[in-house]
């Protein structure tokens, strides 16, 4: 006992010095402070705010399955009530986080917070009509799936898309900071990476799912269909005078209606993937291709090798 005794005696002017370093470091990387305190977001409060979306959007699958008909309207508006609210408070910190604003007093950070929740509020119905039509492109498109319950409970493409659709309004409103953390908690629970940036359209099937890659600017058409590993990525980055990569360029695929991409495909660029077209297994393509096109591997290493491709 001593000896440990004298093991920390030993420790304590390090143990000092680091705990000054890593407190001073972490005080700068909080940003700015008001009366001693960073007005950061609470990921965690907008997880929470999300999960109680999803018990909205899914009554009785998520949050009390016992839930009856009687009280289903009070429980739909008491949970939406309270993740609007947490919701609304944690975008009022994020605008005012960013745009350096005192959280305290800023009416400007209060009013835009109350324009974006209302605003994302509006919103509801139609994401919920969109992952309805996503739960049925499931069903259809998977002979693995007996009952559409199932993909609710335990896909994780639903799972996936359900927070991209949503943290896709937040975006869309302007809302800093929010949507990210919903859609990479997403890919860190189902391995499934969709930018909050990305545009999807109805139907929407993610079979498997895990490994998936959707970049900020990709457009995706209706009635898509696409398999594990599959990235729709940017094929290069602009730089600017600093060489600091140029933001907001569209730089990531458009995949038009009815697009079937199978397992390990890669696509890369502004380009476009024309209406009905089948892309297969672990395609890499850096072109467009026109309506109803068939691509496979061999077709691809072809058509590279015709116009001197890998010289």
């Amino acid at each position: 006992m001593q000896k440990v005794r004298d093991a920390t005696s030993s420790l304590k002017p390090t143990f000092s010095r680091v705990l000054d370093e890593l407190a001073s470091a972490g005080v700068q990387a909080s940003g700015p402070r008001w009366n001693g305190k960073a007005a950061l977001p609470s990921r965690d409060a907008v997880i929470e705010s999300v999960e109680r979306i999803r018990r909205v959007f899914f009554p009785g699958y998520f949050g009390d399955a016992d839930l009856h008909d009687d009280a289903l309207h009070f429980y739909v508006g008491a949970t939406l009530a309270d993740a609007l609210r947490a919701l609304e408070e944690q975008i009022r910190r994020a605008i005012a986080y960013v745009e350096r604003h005192d959280l305290a007093t800023c009416d400007h950070c209060r009013e835009a917070a109350e324009r974006s929740a209302r605003a994302f509020l509006e919103r509801l119905p139609e994401v919920r009509r969109l992952l309805a039509s996503d739960i049925e492109a499931a069903f259809e498109g998977d002979p693995a799936l007996k009952i559409k319950e199932e993909a609710i409970f335990s896909y994780p493409g639903i799972f996936a898309l359900t927070e991209q659709r949503l943290s896709h309004e937040l975006y869309v409103l302007g809302v800093p900071l929010i949507p990210r953390i919903i859609s990479e908690h997403a890919h860190s629970e189902t391995g499934i990476d969709i930018h909050p940036g990305a545009t999807i359209g109805e139907g929407f099937f993610i079979d498997h799912g895990t490994g998936v890659v959707i970049g900020e600017t990709s457009r995706i058409g209706k009635r898509v269909r696409i398999y594990q590993g599959v990235t729709l990525g940017a094929k290069s980055f602009p730089l600017d005078e600093k060489g600091i990569p140029i933001k907001g360029i569209d730089r990531h695929p458009v995949v038009e209606d009815d697009v079937v991409i199978y397992a390990g495909a890669t696509i890369l660029g502004r380009v476009t993937i024309g209406q009905g077209s089948s892309i297969g297994g672990n395609v890499w393509l850096t072109h467009g291709v026109p309506p109803r096109s068939r691509v496979t591997q061999a077709e691809v290493r072809e058509t590279r090798f015709e116009h001197g491709g890998g010289i």
